[in-house]
């Protein structure tokens, strides 16, 4: 059986990465927004062009893209930044349907996390996650984020009624020393 390879995304992966996040989209949201409001998120930030461009512009304010691969197969996406000098955030993380349960999203989201915290100093990690979505609130909070607030999703509107829920979790653990 061949092992599961986390990593960063290649310059060549742009549709690959494109054609997994429209999947989980799909698989996601299916039952908590529209078609057409599904569609308009895909076409906006889902689109081969822009990941293209955010594969290959990497600094403090988006770390590029990481993917979990197996035989050649892109199975879990993330991505995300710094917000500021101590807080990263995760604007993008899903896994394959398929392939869900399997361990692969807490590996990629453990590797993830050392880079935010070793590269880029990050004490702590925050997420904003779909009010209704079933996959992922249980998932982060299995990973210790804690609820602090919702929020209008961005890119959202009014109308659009996308609600997000905001998690954060400490990634820099304070450590306590004894005299």
């Amino acid at each position: 059986m061949t092992e599961i390879l986390v990593r960063s995304a290649r310059q060549d992966e742009a549709k690959p990465i494109s054609h997994l996040l429209s999947k989980c989209q799909w698989f996601t949201y299916r039952n908590l927004y529209s078609d057409i409001y599904i569609q308009r998120l895909i076409n906006k930030y889902y689109n081969a062009e822009r990941i293209q461009r955010e594969i290959t512009t990497i600094d403090k304010s988006w770390h590029g893209y990481f993917v979990a691969e197996k035989d050649g197969k892109l199975l879990g996406v993330i991505g995300g930044g710094m917000a500021d000098d101590s807080d990263g955030e995760i604007y993008v993380f899903y896994m394959d349907p398929d392939y869900r349960g399997m361990g692969i999203g807490t590996r990629l989201l453990e590797f993830y996390t050392k880079i935010q915290k070793y590269t880029y100093g990050a004490e702590r990690q925050w997420v904003s996650v779909a009010k209704g979505n079933l996959y992922g609130i249980p998932f982060y909070e299995a990973k210790g984020f804690s609820f602090k607030r919702e929020e209008i999703a961005y890119g959202s509107t009014d109308e659009d009624q996308d609600i997000s829920l905001v998690y954060s979790r400490q990634i820099n653990e304070k450590k306590e020393h004894s005299y």
